[in-house]
């Protein structure tokens, strides 16, 4: 039978919207079971520890449950490799930090593509790094500590929280963009740097606020400089790298959300909504700060284009310090 031409373009225009509902009808009953959040380090971590909270306040708001499954290893590859791989639906999330932008550059190969395979959600939160130093270091000023490398070649050294963290690669471009003559030391945590930074082991250190605080505040560390575009408020006396005068040593640490690469862009929206959301709640303020964590909660353009500059801006680093993963 043929359809009159009206008729036909009318039926045509129809099936062709079909995707496109099929998708909105996804959306609307979205989350329809259990929702898994990997985690791809093990547990009590920042990435873990943010994860919960984030996965208990989704639960709470869309009325599934939001699970944590930690899927630690290699750096987190391992999970970050599995959570590429899964279905598309939306019932997978990953909480990703900085390694997502800096494992490639890092390990001779990876289980994923960091901007083929992961659709960003939202860059939640992030955290500066903190350049401290024993007190026994005759440096009041990023400036004078520069100063005191060049004329002592080979003394100073500093700790960091290990090879290829984000607080490693900090110390390495101050290193590299000033020529210094500095020795990296690195550690298996935070905790055991600044341990290491407190006996005078290791004269300097890179690392994040939280483990250095009490330390700084107690007058046993001095912190020179945070690496951040803004001074902190939990250190609000210490200022930038760029107001100490060296612009070019800038960089964070991260932690954020994403998904499979082709998750439908309404579920992504739908997530970014709600995450966005909870973390303007008190309660969850509260915990971020105690954290040590400033709050983002970027677009998901945003997040994505922060991936691709990451990915290329520490590659850089790594491979002039021809840094490999140990």
């Amino acid at each position: 039978m043929k359809l009159p031409r009206r008729q036909f373009l009318h039926v045509a225009a129809g099936a062709a919207a079909l995707p496109a509902v099929s998708r909105i009808v996804k959306a609307q009953t979205y989350p329809a079971r259990p929702v898994r959040v990997i985690v791809p380090y093990a547990p009590g971590g920042p990435t873990d520890v943010f994860g919960r909270l984030i996965a208990q306040k989704l639960s709470e708001q869309l009325g599934r449950q939001f699970f944590v499954e930690n899927i630690g290893g290699a750096g987190g590859n391992i999970g970050m490799g599995r959570a590429a791989r899964a279905d598309r639906d939306g019932h997978t999330v990953v909480m990703v930090a900085t390694p997502l932008a800096i494992n490639p550059s890092l390990y001779d190969s990876v289980p994923f593509d960091p901007i083929k395979d992961f659709d960003p959600v939202t860059l939640a939160v992030s955290t500066t790094t903190v350049l401290a130093v024993h007190p026994s270091v005759p440096a009041q000023t990023t400036r004078d500590l520069v100063a005191l490398i060049r004329a002592n070649p080979g003394k100073y050294s500093f700790a960091s929280p290990g090879t290829g963290t984000p607080s490693h690669l900090l110390g390495e471009l101050f290193r590299l963009s000033l020529r210094l003559d500095l020795v990296h030391v690195p550690f298996n945590s935070g905790g055991l740097a600044i341990g290491s930074n407190l006996a005078g082991h290791t004269p300097l250190s890179f690392g994040t606020p939280p483990p250095a605080l009490p330390h700084l505040k107690d007058g046993k560390l001095r912190a020179l400089a945070v690496t951040s575009r803004t001074r902190v408020p939990t250190l609000p006396d210490v200022p930038t790298m760029a107001e100490a005068g060296y612009p070019d040593v800038e960089g964070e640490s991260w932690f954020a959300v994403a998904v499979p690469g082709g998750t439908p862009k309404e579920i992504v929206a739908l997530l970014n909504r709600e995450i966005v959301k909870a973390m303007a709640l008190p309660d969850v303020k509260e915990r971020l700060a105690t954290l040590g964590f400033d709050s983002i909660a970027s677009s998901p353009e945003e997040f994505g284009a922060r991936i691709r500059t990451d990915t290329e801006k520490w590659g850089k680093v790594i491979r002039a310090a021809n840094i490999k993963a140990e």
